[in-house]
């Protein structure tokens, strides 16, 4: 597979920091490669570097050395701004814990990363409630995250993920929080309706079992993929 065909394509990712005298070398030259629709699993256990890799991968954080291609775009450079834009329009993302906004609702929440984009109000509501609904909240639409079980916050956080169709959707331990049953639950509507939109999704875990689950498994360890 070739970048411009990739969704995803990492090349000698390397990323280190420095404390005091020491310095901790976190990702060691990290190649890989994430093709339209595929469904990847990043494996490590805790301290692995997963998070630093998916923060690499998600533009969030600076001082890696190595490419990074989108969408068979270099962006590993981009100026702040197209760095911004291309997290916007191409990337949506599942934390372990929700980051849900407490003072909006669910539609609420999977409607404001459309209208950044862009999207009009009706179209917005319209595709945050088809979300939801598909992820069995049709009727806990207009309940705040306050008034949401566990479970039922990730959900919300899901569909906020996919709201904007990104062609890559990030998850670090998206059902970390969770107890097994509604983890299981959870994992599963994420992986369908990932595949229901088509998008790439690498998504870390250090749950064996819920990793069997996805397309592929990759495992991270002392800094490379094995």
């Amino acid at each position: 597979m070739n970048g411009a065909e990739a969704v995803l394509q990492t090349s000698g990712l390397k990323r280190a920091f420095v404390q005091g005298e020491t310095t901790i070398h976190v990702l060691r030259g990290v190649d890989l490669t994430v093709g339209p629709g595929e469904i990847v699993a990043l494996l490590g256990p805790s301290g692995s570097g997963k998070s630093t890799l998916l923060q690499a991968v998600g533009l969030l954080e600076g001082g890696f050395e190595g490419s990074i291609r989108i969408a068979g775009v270099e962006v590993g450079k981009l100026e702040s701004h197209e760095r911004t834009v291309t997290r916007r329009d191409k990337l949506g993302f599942v934390y372990q814990f929700h980051h849900l906004l407490p003072d909006f609702n669910a539609v609420e929440n999977v409607e404001l990363p459309q209208l950044i984009q862009d999207a009009t109000r009706p179209d917005a509501k319209a595709r945050a409630e088809s979300l939801l609904t598909a992820l069995g909240l049709g009727q806990r639409l207009t309940h705040r995250p306050s008034q949401l079980s566990g479970g039922e916050q990730q959900r919300v956080a899901v569909a906020r993920a996919l709201a904007n169709r990104p062609a890559l959707v990030l998850a670090d331990e998206p059902t970390g929080n969770l107890d097994e049953k509604t983890a299981d639950i959870v994992l599963a509507e994420l992986l369908r309706l990932v595949r229901g939109e088509g998008s790439a999704a690498l998504i870390a875990t250090h749950n064996e079992r819920l990793a069997e689950r996805m397309d592929r498994v990759v495992r991270l360890h002392d800094g490379v993929l094995e």
